[in-house]
């Protein structure tokens, strides 16, 4: 009889969890499938090469962040909302910031456009407020929305739609994409915390664990 009703709480408080995970994230979208959430539990450290790639924070920073993500995906917009600031406000000085393309071809159509467009703007110096503009989504997708935001932000119009028309960065892009497949990426957003997987939207209060952990040297 204990068992059993030790089995039934255990199904219960499962059971809630469940529940209280929906509430806090809300319902996916249902033609997106709902991510993999979880921080890997092995130490394993991988070493991802980053030259190149756009970054904030000083390459000498304690804590990296690399983020595989790709701009249609809805879980990566609301990481970016809900998270990012947050992070590089409250730790300033002490994390740098990569992001890595991995657009996800299969499941969203401008996915590619949007990673090339973002890199034409970097080209003039402008790749975190274009990659900003696209995760706060004012003008939606495709070359007119890349458009808009290139002529928002400040970027030479004539110059920035020649690099998409072009696709000046295609390779670029899909140089992103072969490693992370490579590394075992299948899904969007994926970080690697100072070589520490970890998978999913995971709210702001994983991340500091994970930070607070690295400074205080508590992880091998």
């Amino acid at each position: 009889m204990k068992s059993g009703k030790f089995a039934f709480l255990l199904m219960a408080m499962f059971a809630l969890g469940l529940g209280a995970g929906w509430v806090l994230w809300g319902q996916p979208p249902a033609a997106t499938p709902t991510p993999q959430v979880q921080v890997n539990p092995q130490a394993q450290r991988y070493e991802i090469p980053t030259e190149g790639d756009p970054s904030l924070g000083a390459e000498d920073a304690p804590i990296t962040i690399i983020e595989f993500s790709d701009y249609e995906c809805p879980y990566c917009a609301r990481w970016y909302n809900e998270v990012l600031s947050q992070l590089l406000r409250d730790y300033e000085g002490k994390i740098r910031f990569v992001y890595k393309d991995f657009p996800l071809k299969s499941l969203h159509a401008n996915a590619v456009s949007a990673a090339e467009a973002a890199h034409c703007a970097g080209e003039q110096g402008y790749y975190w407020q274009f990659h900003n503009a696209l995760f706060e989504g004012a003008y939606g997708m495709g070359n007119p929305a890349y458009e808009q935001y290139a002529q928002a932000i400040g970027a030479d119009l004539p110059s920035f739609q020649q690099c998409v028309q072009e696709r000046h960065y295609a390779a670029e892009v899909e140089e992103d994409f072969q490693f992370a497949v490579q590394l075992g990426v299948s899904s969007t957003p994926k970080f690697f915390l100072n070589g520490l997987a970890v998978v999913g939207a995971q709210p702001y209060s994983v991340f500091q664990q994970l930070i607070e952990q690295e400074l205080n040297g508590a992880r091998p």
